[in-house]
């Protein structure tokens, strides 16, 4: 049987956004066995994938750290027995482990870093969003318009999932879910906002969560600093993750891998863009329940493509100037209109 590996070893945003790559090459290979590439944070992103044989963790701190542990990455890949790759990752990192592997049809981005070692250059589209920039790979083998663009994310079930996020999926009210956090502190909405938002849902009635990872414990203690709220930062797997946003009633969160889980499942979102715009093409999508909300008219925005460290002003205009009061409107109007 034919094997085939896509490769996003990108950010968590980055893989969910994806994942309807892996349902275009299934569509093009419908009998061959596909694989998947992705960080070992990603791997609980596409593990449950129905179209997906396995996956692979690239660990470039560990396995795949240096130049001969991408050798050895590539030598493993080459016992695996691809006859074709997809890489969406443009790295150099993924261009010397490929090179390694001998895989025979290797396709990649004709922007790619070292991009000599694909026997396929592909134009990157420049398309609105990032979905159809990632569906670009297949480009030359169909039309964008012959695939299936919807986002691919499969939660564990109920049972699999840690205590903590049992408990919260087994109130019997409607859950709140806030991600205040961010990989760019300049995405971040201030968290005194949040926790504005918290009490508000809070005196609704709402069974009010914080979700996060281990890096983002500080601001999510700040937000629930003496509210009733549920604290989950650190303390859920991605995997997790997935079912406790499908789960929710709304969702308030950043420009950030939030968004996209809510735009999987069609959670009913506010996204909040600081530093960056959704014109860069990482908005909501697909999602007739979501809204963005920023702060309009600021000459320095955006600042920077990914978000940064600081504010370039000195301002934190588009992180504090939007009011908690704008959020709460526009999450209002989303509920009545989901």
């Amino acid at each position: 049987m034919t094997r085939i590996l896509i490769i996003q070893t990108s950010y968590l945003g980055d893989t969910i956004l994806s994942t309807p790559v892996i349902a275009g090459v299934h569509k093009l290979y419908p009998e061959a066995e596909l694989w998947m590439m992705t960080t070992p944070a990603g791997t609980g992103i596409v593990e449950r994938d129905p179209l997906l044989k396995g996956v692979i963790a690239f660990d470039k701190r560990n396995r795949a750290a240096g130049l001969s542990g991408l050798i050895r990455m590539g030598h493993d890949l080459r016992k695996m027995g691809f006859a074709r790759v997809y890489a969406l990752q443009r790295s150099y990192r993924t261009a010397l482990m490929l090179l390694a592997s001998g895989i025979p049809h290797r396709t990649g981005f004709d922007n790619a870093k070292l991009s000599f070692v694909f026997h396929t250059r592909q134009a990157r589209q420049a398309a609105d969003h990032d979905v159809l920039r990632n569906l670009s790979i297949l480009g030359h083998e169909a039309s964008l318009e012959e695939f299936d663009w919807r986002l691919r994310l499969y939660p564990p079930p109920r049972k699999d999932l840690g205590p903590d996020a049992q408990s919260l999926l087994a109130q019997d009210r409607p859950i709140a879910l806030l991600v205040p956090g961010s990989a760019w502190p300049t995405k971040m909405w201030h968290w005194a906002h949040y926790r504005t938002v918290a009490a508000h849902f809070r005196e609704q009635g709402y069974a009010v969560a914080l979700l996060g990872g281990a890096g983002d414990r500080d601001v999510n203690q700040r937000v629930a600093d003496q509210l009733d709220v549920t604290d989950l930062a650190g303390k859920t797997s991605v995997a997790e993750a997935l079912a406790i946003a499908r789960n929710a009633a709304i969702m308030i969160c950043n420009d950030s891998m939030a968004l996209h889980m809510a735009s999987a499942f069609k959670t009913p979102c506010v996204a909040i863009f600081c530093a960056t715009c959704p014109s860069f093409g990482f908005g909501p999508w697909q999602n007739p329940n979501a809204v963005v909300v920023e702060k309009q008219n600021l000459p320095c925005k955006p600042c920077a493509r990914h978000g940064g460290k600081t504010c370039p002003t000195g301002t934190r205009a588009c992180m504090e100037a939007l009011l908690p009061a704008e959020i709460i409107a526009a999450a209002e109007k989303v509920l009545k209109s989901a």
